[in-house]
């Protein structure tokens, strides 16, 4: 792969790659592959074996969950955005469906090239495996907020209580 100044960059904006040094980094860019799709094309696919992440350079993606034969869209992810990290982490298939909403490049990074890192400099290791745990913390507490605000939602009594202190104090003042 081409390792380039704006590359080296854009992982260094990243939480993932975040506090890296600059050889690690190039490391992790020689080794990855240039990935580009085209429009309804898929990265991959919901029960898919994991052995790398992808880090989008340009376009934007679709994140999909299938449930019932329908795919649920979970989010959105554009430029700068990293994902499949999950599979690197815990050695689990694919919890979703990645594809491409628009034309994109994306770099690949292999767990293969990760696990490289860690034989040559642990410490660098150990520093990308932190980030992308944050990483991934980070999208469960999101994720945890917007499955406590539905659950809100769709609770009767949420629907009712704001009702009967109405209806109580409506009475009261009249």
């Amino acid at each position: 792969m081409r390792v380039t100044a704006t590359r080296i960059e854009l992982l260094r904006r990243m939480a993932a790659f975040g506090g890296m040094r600059e050889d690690a980094l190039e490391r992790i860019l020689h080794e990855s592959d240039d990935i580009e799709k085209s429009v309804g094309d898929m990265f991959f696919s919901q029960g898919d074996t994991g052995e790398s992440l992808f880090i989008l350079e340009s376009g934007s993606v679709s994140v999909l969950r299938e449930w019932e034969g329908n795919q649920i869209p979970l989010s959105t992810l554009g430029p700068g955005d990293c994902f499949g990290e999950m599979s690197l982490i815990d050695f689990q298939k694919r919890s979703a469906s990645v594809v491409a909403k628009t034309e994109c490049r994306a770099i690949e990074v292999s767990r293969k090239s990760i696990a490289s890192l860690c034989q040559e400099d642990l410490q660098q290791y150990t520093m990308i495996m932190m980030n992308l745990g944050r990483e991934v913390s980070r999208r469960l507490r999101k994720a945890d907020q917007r499955l406590f605000e539905l659950r809100r939602l769709l609770e009767p009594q949420t629907l009712i209580e704001p009702l009967k202190e109405l209806q109580n104090h409506h009475h009261i003042t009249s």
